[in-house]
């Protein structure tokens, strides 16, 4: 079971429609996802789903149960009954595993050599799509979810669906900046980035757009400029008064 945690926040923007506005961002490591999911986010007062932790999570779980990953059925079935808490708040989120607060401990490098031998898993994906589906479903403020498959399978209905793409040297310098604290080499992270890539692309299509999904390459982007430009694509809904108002 997985519960969802929001604190207020600003308010949240809606579609046309009035439905809760949801996002979703999909790319390959290094691309820059979680930060500017994070970051759009908070400027729109939305909620924040970083589907990649679930997928950490569970391969973190399986380590400490010493669950050999290539046992693919009994990984499946450690997860069917594990519970998943998530705290979606863009400022501090946070995820817990069977009441384990595992938010910096699934970004230990163990953990990143072998959360493609679970994100390949179909069992455990089709699991933690459900679960996912579920989230962005009850986020009644509306959602920025981010992830692999997340434009396609996940939310491919999302109001904003946006393929973060940037150059492989680039991405291989920012996992590589993020894991300054773990002192991993960077042959290590080259070698977890460009794997799990080619990994994960055998089970979820991250690497070309569908249709009407958005391309945004970060390489010469800065952050900043990266949010921007994410939510400009959100559509503006005239108020009341005659003004615009994002979403």
């Amino acid at each position: 079971m997985t519960d969802q945690h929001q604190t207020s926040r600003a308010p949240n923007p809606t579609t046309a429609s009035n439905r809760p506005l949801v996002i979703a961002i999909d790319g390959p490591s290094g691309s820059g996802k979680s930060s500017t999911a994070r970051g759009v986010a908070e400027r729109l007062g939305l909620a924040f789903l970083d589907t990649g932790a679930m997928y950490r999570a569970i391969t973190w779980l399986a380590l400490q149960e010493g669950v050999d990953l290539d046992e693919q059925a009994a990984v499946a079935q450690l997860l069917a009954h594990a519970s998943m808490d998530i705290d979606q708040d863009p400022r501090r989120p946070a995820i817990a595993i069977n009441g384990v607060d595992v938010t910096e401990a699934i970004r230990a490098p163990e953990v990143s050599a072998a959360v493609s031998s679970v994100a390949t898993n179909l069992d455990i994906r089709a699991d933690l799509v459900a679960r996912q589906k579920k989230l962005i479903a009850e986020a009644v403020g509306g959602v920025v979810a981010e992830g692999r498959d997340i434009t396609t399978v996940v939310a491919p209905d999302a109001d904003v669906r946006v393929l973060l793409v940037a150059d492989p040297a680039a991405r291989v310098a920012r996992r590589h900046a993020e894991l300054t604290d773990h002192e991993v080499d960077v042959d290590t992270v080259t070698d977890q980035v460009i794997r799990r890539d080619r990994d994960d692309s055998t089970v979820a299509e991250f690497e070309s757009a569908a249709p009407g999904v958005h391309v945004v390459d970060s390489t010469f982007l800065s952050l900043e400029e990266v949010i921007e430009t994410i939510c400009s694509f959100v559509p503006v809904r005239p108020l009341g008064d005659g003004r615009d108002r994002r979403g």
